[in-house]
Order: C-alpha cells, then sequence, then structure tokens
C-alpha cells in the first residue's frame, strides 16, 4: 500500500470523519482540491447519521465517480461503467468485513464490532489502490 494510507490516518487524527479521510487522501489524483473533497463528503461520515453505508465505503463511490464518469452533462454515458466498477469494490469490502452498513460494523445494536473506523478505512485504501490507481 502507498503512503496514501498513511495521509488516511493522519486526516482522521485531525478530525476527518471516516469519508473525508480516505476521499481527501486521493483526491488530488483526480484533480480535486482537498477542501472540495472534504466538503463534499462531510455528509457520508458515521453512516450518513449512522442510517446508511460505511463512510469509508461511501468514498469508494466518490472517488470511483471522479475516476470513472465522463462527466458529460448534455449525455450523460458512464452510469453503467461507474457501477460496474463500484460493485466489485462494495463486494470485496463486504466480503472481509460482513456488512457495509456503518451501525452493524461497529456493532450499535449487537454489541459486537465487525470492523473498527480505522480497519474500514484501512480496507478501503487498499481496495482503492487495488482498483483505482
Amino acid at each position: 500500500m502507498t503512503n496514501r494510507y498513511d495521509k488516511v490516518m493522519e486526516n482522521f487524527k485531525k478530525g476527518y470523519n471516516c469519508a473525508q479521510s480516505v476521499a481527501c487522501a486521493y483526491a488530488d489524483l483526480y484533480n480535486v482540491d482537498e477542501k472540495d473533497a472534504f466538503r463534499a463528503t462531510e455528509c457520508f461520515g458515521r453512516g450518513m447519521g449512522m442510517m446508511g453505508p460505511c463512510g469509508a465505503v461511501s468514498a469508494m463511490a466518490y472517488l470511483v465517480g471522479l475516476k470513472v464518469s465522463d462527466g458529460n452533462l448534455d449525455a450523460p454515458n458512464s452510469k453503467l461503467a461507474c457501477y460496474d466498477t463500484l460493485a466489485p469494490m462494495t463486494q470485496e469490502f463486504l466480503d472481509k468485513n460482513k456488512s457495509i452498513n456503518c451501525r452493524e460494523l461497529k456493532g450499535l445494536d449487537t454489541g459486537v464490532m465487525l470492523r473498527s473506523c480505522p480497519g474500514c478505512m484501512q480496507d478501503a485504501a487498499a481496495i482503492i489502490e487495488k482498483n483505482l490507481l
């Protein structure tokens, strides 16, 4: 794994949420300013308010969009390519951690944590590096 993972952990220690930590560590590869990535992924943390996917997984989706989308506002043609790129990445995370849901990963309802936030970010970074770099 590259030193991007160190940047992910550095971001997290600064107080970024999981999504911001991951997205900001890779945003420059897609010509996105770190502050813009920070702002765009702020609500993805804590599973979108404990109601949805892990922030690190949401950051993977954000980065796939940055890399794969054609950005064609008049005739969008890259949706399926984005979905096809993200699906196996999400499946890999799911296979490793038994869930992509933040609440389940943290074990909030069961008392059994499946994966810590740093662990989820590490897994997401490894998946990003394998599939997007």
